[in-house]
């Protein structure tokens, strides 16, 4: 078994270190049976009928199509025990949901081996240190086919300049067996990805796209050589060498190409599930560090993070000052500073200095794990014109090689070296890889996007749907407004200035939770009020629904007790109250209002200060804007009013919401919820395409189709805009993918196209559908600021009244 340090693993579990890892091999296979390795590459979920099931994301080695996922799902699927298996093309992963007492992970890694292909843990270091190597043979293979191929044109091309005995018998010999030596090394090492792919279909009677390209490579091959051996056979008027390194080589430039875009689009996916570290600073029981696996943490470790290292756990700060990048967890571009006593999460960055953490919550149990999940569980999903291409793939395939054999045989009475290179130039130019890769390249680099900009991706099939959306439904509380109060307006008596009235409310407004309370605290220290070193509270009770009541004393010395009361119109006893606005009520002493001193403090919900952005973007998207909330109907207009949206609703139960979004469906809108995922579960799911802040919540329980990590109201807008630009270059991809074949196909076959162009022809359609598609991972669709119309500031005012 490998040695090697992996990173993190699905579900945000911690992954093995040196000692630890998991990494299966053909003779190793079954050390991963061991119960106590299950966590490094998986995570247990619901139990099934067949008893306990656990969840595991692999890489996949050696898939270069549809063809292949399907074949590798089908061996999967084989397997006793094994309850689901999903396997993308496009991120080379696969996830396996299996039994642990039918299918313990031998026998699946094992199934994957027979098939042809190596499955690694997805978050193993020898996993990615595999795909470091692949990129380096892929590159090394493409400079041999490129130097081979000069070499072979220079040996070439006397024969195309050369008029008739021009040239002797002997040197056009000579020639001919110098381009079959050059183009040994391309044949035999450059080829070999596409041989061994070919000879495990074979093995396996099945077919994948490599294979029509490998009989193309090998006839080619084949009717070269037979010419260079026998000058005087019936194959021996032309050689195709330098038609051979030439597709060769187009061949794997395509793959080299796509295979770095990749990394760059559907891996950004891959890059934030890797933000773990592989090991940590743990101080042991000597006060010592000493370096350990991440998954040899456990709740209440104390671990030092060194600056560039990522916080490995969720927990606290119990030493050290520093800032913390969490654009991960947050969408915020700004680092933050964090001191003795702070919160820090898994995943995100330390950037200044070295600190120690107290270890909290590990694992699945963070706010990583809990990111990882989504993320994991949405590269793997199938958009719907995905599905149908991965249907298509296989019949395509046959019908690839049926066209060729008919090729071949209508030319062959004619001339039969012409028939096999006409087959040749269909089995090449007819590769459907374009056709496959052509939706989920494009969805994945939108959900990379996506998730860099602070939104994650729970449903990629939900991309297509949010295109197509033109209502948005917004929940008011915590999505609209903030999930704090702030103070607009009081009244005082004669008695009390303003500063006094507001800093002896916070004196004791800071004893209580409420939304209300917090609002006179923030206020009271933006304004620095001087009343609170007057007044000291003996005694607070809290009456739920009314408010406060403290004994009061002065810090005089005086043995006076007074008693104050804070909170609604009915307990203080004022005489003013409207209840379609939040009004705090402060009394000292007992007795009628106009015979004590009083204040009164006005509150409203705070608009967020990018809502007009929002709704700016929007509106010119074309897209309608609705309240449905569950507030009380005034306030529920005064946010409407404020931010300028002209349909609204209070007063909603969960229900009323529900039959308001189907009323908007029945009349043929498609709608999108944002709520704030805590009551809006059955709402968000009725909706097209849906929306939670999931700042407060655990993710995992949410049933949208998008998160909003960081709370930011234009990533509403942006996503849609994004969604729309992915469907359009999903059509373009397969407009693209679809009239390559209509017109290269008839082509080939009437013997109008050479090999060497077919095989550019194939790499260039499979390049510019990745290239097209990677257009979307570079930033997110920028907004115009809402300059006008954008709510400005109210200050606060003070009305005083004469008791």
């Amino acid at each position: 078994m490998s040695t090697n340090v992996p990173g993190p693993v699905p579900g945000g579990l911690a992954a093995p270190t040196q000692d630890a890892s998991v990494v299966p091999s053909a003779s190793g296979d079954a050390l991963l049976d061991d119960p106590a390795e299950w966590p490094a590459f998986g995570r247990k979920v619901d139990a099934q009928a067949s008893g306990e099931c656990w969840e595991s994301h692999v890489v996949i080695e050696g898939m270069h199509c549809a063809a292949c996922a399907l074949t590798i799902e089908d061996a999967l699927r084989s397997v006793p025990g094994v309850e689901q298996a999903d396997v993308s093309a496009a991120s080379q992963r696969a996830r396996v949901v299996w039994s642990a007492t039918a299918a313990p992970p031998s026998l699946w890694f094992a199934a994957v081996r027979r098939a042809g292909y190596r499955a690694l843990p997805a978050a193993d270091a020898q996993a990615r240190q595999q795909r470091v190597q692949e990129h380096r043979r892929a590159l090394w293979r493409w400079l041999v086919a490129g130097f081979c191929m000069m070499q072979v044109m220079m040996y070439a091309w006397p024969a195309y300049i050369a008029q008739p005995g021009d040239l002797s018998g002997e040197m056009e010999a000579l020639l001919r067996w110098a381009s079959w030596v050059i183009t040994l090394p391309v044949v035999l090492f450059a080829c070999g990805p596409f041989f061994t792919s070919a000879l495990a279909d074979i093995r396996h009677r099945r077919i994948s796209m490599d294979l029509p390209v490998a009989l193309g490579m090998a006839i080619t091959f084949v009717i070269s050589s037979l010419g260079t051996f026998d000058p005087d056979g019936i194959f021996g008027r032309e050689v195709y060498f330098d038609s051979l390194t030439m597709f060769v080589f187009f061949l794997l430039t395509g793959r080299w190409l796509e295979l770095r875009l990749r990394d760059r689009t559907a891996g950004a996916l891959e890059a934030v599930m890797n933000r773990l570290p592989d090991s940590v600073e743990r101080r042991d029981g000597d006060g010592h560090f000493v370096r350990v696996a991440v998954r040899r943490l456990a709740v209440d470790d104390v671990v030092r993070v060194l600056p560039g290292e990522a916080f490995p756990s969720d927990g606290c700060l119990i030493s050290g000052s520093t800032r913390v990048d969490e654009a991960l967890l947050t969408g915020e571009s700004s680092p933050r500073w964090r001191t003795v006593g702070a919160s820090v999460s898994a995943g995100s960055m330390n950037l200044e200095s070295a600190v120690q953490m107290k270890v909290e919550r590990l694992g699945a149990g963070t706010r990583f794990g809990e990111i990882v999940a989504l993320m994991e569980s949405a590269s793997l999903q199938k958009p719907r014109l995905a599905q149908l291409a991965d249907r298509v793939a296989r019949p395509f395939l046959v019908f690839v090689l049926l066209a060729a054999l008919g090729a071949m045989l209508w030319w062959w009475p004619r001339d039969p070296q012409h028939a096999l290179m006409v087959a040749v130039s269909v089995l090449i130019v007819t590769c459907p890889c374009a056709l496959s890769l052509a939706t989920p390249v494009a969805m994945l680099s939108a959900a990379g996007a996506l998730a860099r900009g602070g939104v994650l991706v729970r449903n990629l099939q939900a991309l297509e749907t949010l295109a197509g959306i033109d209502s948005v439904v917004f929940d008011k509380t915590g999505t609209l407004t903030h999930d704090r109060m702030a103070l607009r307006h009081m009244e005082t008596s004669s008695d009390w200035t303003q500063a006094e009235a507001l800093g002896l409310a916070a004196v004791v407004a800071r004893y209580s939770l409420h939304p209300a309370s917090r609002a006179l605290v923030a206020a009271a220290e933006q304004a620095e009020p001087h009343g609170n070193g007057v007044w000291e509270v003996v005694e607070v009770t809290e009456t739920p629904g009314r408010g406060l009541s403290a004994q009061m004393r002065l810090r005089d010395g005086s043995q006076t007790i007074r008693t104050l009361l804070l909170g609604s119109a009915e307990h203080v006893g004022a005489p003013w109250f409207e209840r379609d606005g939040l009004q705090v009520c402060m009394a000292l002493d007992g007795g009628a209002v106009a015979d004590r001193s009083w204040a009164r403090f006005d509150l409203e919900e705070q608009l967020r200060s990018d809502l007009h952005t929002s709704l700016r973007a929007l509106a010119q998207a074309g897209i309608g804007v609705q309240i449905l909330s569950g507030d009380y109907a005034g306030s529920v207009t005064r946010v409407a009013q404020r931010a300028g949206i002209d349909a609204w609703r209070g007063g909603c139960t969960p229900a009323d919401k529900l039959a308001a979004i189907r009323a908007l469906q029945a009349r043929g809108h498609r709608v999108a919820m944002v709520g704030d995922g805590l009551n809006d579960g059955p709402v968000l799911a009725a909706a097209n395409a849906s929306f939670a802040f999931g700042s407060a919540v655990p993710l995992t329980s949410l049933r949208s189709d998008f998160v909003v990590l960081g709370g930011q109201l234009p990533l509403i807008a942006q996503s849609v805009l994004l969604a729309r630009r992915t469907l359009r270059i999903v059509r373009q991809n397969l407009l693209w993918a679809a009239g390559y074949n209509v017109v290269s196909v008839p082509l080939a076959i009437a013997g109008l196209m050479p090999a060497w162009l077919a095989g550019l022809g194939m790499a260039a359609s499979s390049l510019l559908v990745v290239l097209n598609s990677a257009r979307l991972a570079r930033a997110m669709p920028s907004l115009v600021p809402a300059a006008d119309g954008a709510e400005k500031p109210v200050p606060m005012t003070h009305t005083q009244v004469h008791a």
